[in-house]
C-alpha cells in the first residue's frame, strides 16, 4: 500500500474516532444541559406554588379556576400541575391534562411522606415524554399536599433530533473535505520524496555526479537530501579510487608481464648462448620477485581494509626504533650517495605496535634516499609537541608538485617525476604508511617544493604516562 494512502487512512482514521467522541460529548452534554434547564424551571414554578399556599394558610381547595385566580405561579402555558392529598388521590388539576390520567407514581408519593422532593420522567403511548417534580407541603412536621408540576419534553426532543441529524449529516461532509485535505497534504508533503526517488533511480543508472537539490530547509526532508548528498558523494569517491586502483594494479602488473613476455619472445626467436639464457631469467626472476612485492602489499593492504591485521598495543621507546633504523638506513644511503643523518632527538614513549612503526618509518627513510639525488642528505627527527611526538623525514630530493601531494598517498599512485627518477616502486609505501599512522590514532603530512626536496611529518599521540 503506497504510503500517500496509509497516511490519509490513518489521519481518516484518526478524525472519525475524534468526531464520534466529539459528537457523542456533544449530544450527551446539550441533552444534559436542556434537561437541567427544564428541571430548575419545573422547581421554580413547584416553589413558588408551595410558597404561595404556605402564605395563604393553607386555605381549602375549592376548584382549580378558584386556585388559579388566587395563584397565578400555577398558570403556566407551557406547564400542567396536580395537587395530592396525602394518600396520593387528586385533588385539583390543571385542565390542559384532564385528558390524560396521571397518577402519582409510589416513589413521588414515598419520596414526598419523607419531606423531599423528587424528579421523575414519564412516557406514555403516542405522547410526547413528560418531566414532573412532585414537592411536599408539610404543615407541623406532617404531609398536607403533593403540588405535582409537569411540562412536556417535546420540545427538548425535537432540538436533540434536529441536532443528532446535523451531526450525522456534517460528520461524513467533514469527514470527506478532511480525507480530500489529507490526501492532498500527504502529496505535497511526499512530493520532495518523490523527486528523490526520482534522482536516485538516475543515480543509480550510474551517473554518481549527480546531487538532489529538492530541498535546502533544515527539515526532515532537508536532512534527508543532505544525508543522500553525502552519501553519494562518498560512494563517487569510493568508486573513483576503486576505477583508480584498478587501473594502477593493472598498470603496475602490466609492465613486469610485458617485460618477461618480450625479453622471452626475443630470446626464443634463435637458438643463443648459455649465457643469454641465464640473463633473461635473472630478469624474470626479477620481474617475479617485484610483482610478488606487489602482491604482498596488495594482500596487506586489502586484510588491514577488512580489519584482519592485529596490532599490538605496547609501549614502545619512539627514539630507540628510529635509531635502529638510522643505522639501517645507512648502509642503504651508502650505494647512492646519500648521508643519512639524525636530528634533534627527543624521548617519545607511545603507544602500539613496534613492528609496524618500524615499517613506516624505514618506507619513509627509503622513499627518501631513492627520491633524492646522489650526494644529497636525508635528516631524521623527532621531537615532542605537548601529548605528540612528531617524527620528520628531510630529504633533498625531486619534490612534489602542490597538485600532486594529497593524492600520493592514494594506493599505486606514483608522480611523474617519480616513474622518471626511478622505476622501483609499487606506489603502495605510502599508502601503508598512512594506514599504520592512523591505526596508532596517528596523521602523517608533508610539505614538498619540486626540485629541493619534501618533509614527512608523522603525528602520533603519546603514551598516557609519557604524557
Amino acid at each position: 500500500m503506497p504510503l500517500r494512502v496509509r497516511l490519509t487512512l490513518w489521519y481518516g482514521s484518526t478524525l472519525s474516532l475524534v468526531l464520534i467522541i466529539f459528537s457523542v460529548v456533544l449530544y450527551s452534554v446539550t441533552a444534559r444541559s436542556l434537561r437541567d434547564e427544564i428541571d430548575q424551571a419545573l422547581e421554580e414554578t413547584a416553589t413558588a406554588a408551595v410558597r404561595s399556599l404556605e402564605e395563604r394558610g393553607f386555605l381549602p381547595l375549592l376548584d382549580e379556576d378558584s386556585l388559579l385566580s388566587q395563584f397565578p405561579e400555577l398558570a403556566r402555558i407551557d406547564k400542567f400541575f396536580q395537587i395530592f392529598s396525602p394518600s396520593g388521590t387528586i385533588t385539583i388539576r390543571s385542565p390542559n391534562i384532564k385528558q390524560h390520567e396521571l397518577p402519582l407514581s409510589r416513589t413521588a408519593l414515598d419520596a414526598s411522606i419523607a419531606g423531599k422532593t423528587i424528579f421523575e420522567s414519564a412516557r406514555y403511548p403516542k405522547e410526547p415524554p413528560l418531566r414532573l417534580i412532585s414537592m411536599p407541603i408539610m404543615y407541623r412536621g406532617s404531609l398536607l399536599y403533593i403540588v405535582q408540576v409537569g411540562t412536556s419534553m417535546k420540545s427538548i426532543e425535537d432540538t436533540l433530533q434536529r441536532l443528532l441529524l446535523v451531526l450525522i449529516v456534517t460528520m461524513p461532509i467533514a469527514l470527506a473535505v478532511s480525507l480530500a485535505s489529507g490526501w492532498f497534504l500527504a502529496g505535497r508533503a511526499l512530493r520532495p520524496v518523490d523527486a528523490i526517488t526520482l534522482a536516485a533511480q538516475r543515480i543509480a543508472a550510474g551517473d554518481l555526479s549527480q546531487r538532489l537539490t529538492v530541498s535546502t530547509s533544515p527539515d526532515e526532508i532537508g536532512r534527508l537530501v543532505h544525508t543522500f548528498n553525502d552519501m553519494i558523494g562518498r560512494l563517487d569517491v569510493s568508486f573513483r579510487q576503486i576505477r583508480q586502483f584498478s587501473s594502477d594494479a593493472s598498470h603496475e602488473l602490466r609492465t613486469p608481464l610485458t617485460v618477461m613476455k618480450g625479453e622471452t619472445e626475443l630470446v626464443l626467436r634463435r637458438p643463443r648462448p648459455l649465457g643469454d639464457y641465464q640473463a633473461v631469467l635473472e630478469s624474470n626472476l626479477e620481474e617475479i620477485d617485484r610483482m610478488t612485492h606487489i602482491v604482498d602489499e596488495l594482500l596487506f593492504l586489502s586484510r588491514a581494509d577488512m580489519g584482519e591485521v592485529k596490532m599490538d598495543a605496547l609501549p614502545v621507546e619512539l627514539e630507540s626504533l628510529v635509531e635502529d633504523v638510522h643505522r639501517q638506513a645507512t648502509l642503504l644511503g651508502q650505494d647512492r650517495q646519500i648521508d643519512v643523518e639524525l636530528g634533534t632527538m627527543m624521548p617519545a614513549a607511545v603507544q602500539g605496535d613496534e613492528l609496524r612503526l618500524r615499517e613506516l618509518v624505514l618506507n619513509l627513510v627509503e622513499n627518501a634516499i631513492k627520491y633524492s639525488h646522489p650526494g644529497g642528505k636525508v635528516q631524521i627527527s623527532l621531537v615532542t609537541e605537548g601529548t605528540q611526538a612528531r617524527l620528520s623525514v628531510t630529504d633533498q630530493g625531486i619534490g612534489i608538485a602542490p597538485e600532486e601531494q594529497r593524492r600520493i598517498f592514494n594506493r599505486f599512485y606514483r608522480t611523474d617525476a617519480a616513474r622518471g627518477h626511478t622505476k622501483k616502486g609499487t606506489g603502495l609505501g605510502l599508502a601503508i604508511c598512512t594506514w599504520i599512522a592512523e591505526s596508532h590514532k596517528g596523521r602523517i603530512e608533508v610539505t614538498s617544493q619540486p626540485g629541493i626536496g619534501s618533509t614527512f611529518t608523522v603525528t602520533l599521540p603519546l603514551a598516557p604516562q609519557a604524557a
